[in-house]
């Protein structure tokens, strides 16, 4: 039997108070947990987004960042994201720095399912091109990262609420 994925369960000031199952805490009252949300960028310089997967509880088919994610009890946030990476994307990446430390979100879903998340925003530098898990992505695109700020501007009905606020908190995408 697999054993469940866990989530951080946090206080208000971000110190870690318990840990709950991920398929079970984000419902219409999802407590306050950590996660984190990668942006990764090729040789090029586009940043991939992607497109979630009709089957994601929330937002499905949605575009969103490259992906996102949740720590594990005890595991680092590299360790994180480097798992991350290779479960949703099928892809290794390499440089993950840290851009937005203190971004932090709750948002409500059309279905009324919260995402209510301490969630640091990093960026990092793609190895090849990704083969994404169809659980997870349906469809991905990299993008000049001027135009995907753009388009979250003119379109925010079409991203997910985090990439559009990431945006604006971010001062240079690039």
């Amino acid at each position: 039997m697999e054993t469940p994925e866990l989530v951080v369960l946090v206080d208000d000031a971000g110190t870690p108070i318990g840990t709950a199952e991920k398929a079970t805490v984000h419902t219409d009252d999802t407590p306050l947990h950590f996660a984190f949300s990668c942006h990764v960028f090729n040789e090029s310089g586009h940043v991939l987004v992607t497109r979630r997967a009709l089957t994601k509880l929330t937002w499905p088919g949605v575009w969103t960042n490259s992906f996102c994610g949740h720590p594990a009890p005890n595991e680092s946030l590299t360790d994180a994201i480097e798992r991350r990476a290779l479960r949703e994307l099928g892809l290794s990446i390499t440089d993950i720095t840290e851009v937005l430390p203190d971004f932090r979100y709750r948002a409500i879903d059309d279905s009324g399912i919260v995402e209510n998340e301490i969630c640091p925003v990093f960026t990092a530098r793609a190895v090849g091109n990704p083969n994404p898990a169809a659980d997870e992505v349906m469809q991905w695109k990299w993008v000049d990262p001027a135009d995907l700020r753009t388009s979250a501007a003119s379109a925010p009905f079409a991203f997910s609420p985090w990439l559009v606020w990431q945006l604006e908190q971010w001062p240079a995408v690039e």
